[in-house]
């Protein structure tokens, strides 16, 4: 799929935190992928009390659902990551994880909002993501 990652030098210099500052995509099938989480396939809690941790098995969960609907991490154009009561090391381990799991010459656009809440209490990240396939 054709993507063009947009990095203006009149914007803040985004790639070292792990994402690009817009993505333009064109392509046949849109994938949309539900906030996940730190659970594992069974339910279990992946990462105790680490958003590092949990933001990784959450990423590892985004690359199942992305290859099932056909498509690998490089399909991803956007990424909108929840992180409950956010603070400066949230976004170190955010970051920290976003350039473990994507290209840092092209990563995907990305939106980090702090939260109160997720829907299970113990939940400190949630991910969703936007592709776009061939």
């Amino acid at each position: 799929m054709p993507k063009e990652h947009v990095n203006p030098n009149s914007l803040f210099a985004s790639l070292p935190h792990g994402f690009s500052q817009a993505v333009i995509a064109s392509g046949r099938k849109m994938v949309f992928i539900s906030g996940q989480t730190a659970w594992d396939a069974r339910k279990n809690m992946v990462g105790g009390d680490s958003v590092l941790e949990q933001a990784r098995q959450a990423f590892r969960n985004v690359k199942t659902a992305m290859e099932a609907a056909g498509g690998t991490l490089k399909d991803i154009v956007a990424l909108r990551i929840y992180v409950v009561d956010y603070q400066a090391e949230s976004g170190t381990a955010v970051g920290t994880v976003l350039r473990e799991f994507f290209s840092q010459e092209n990563p995907p656009a990305s939106t980090w909002i702090g939260v109160s809440a997720l829907a299970v209490p113990e939940f400190l990240i949630e991910i969703e993501a936007t592709a776009v396939l061939d």
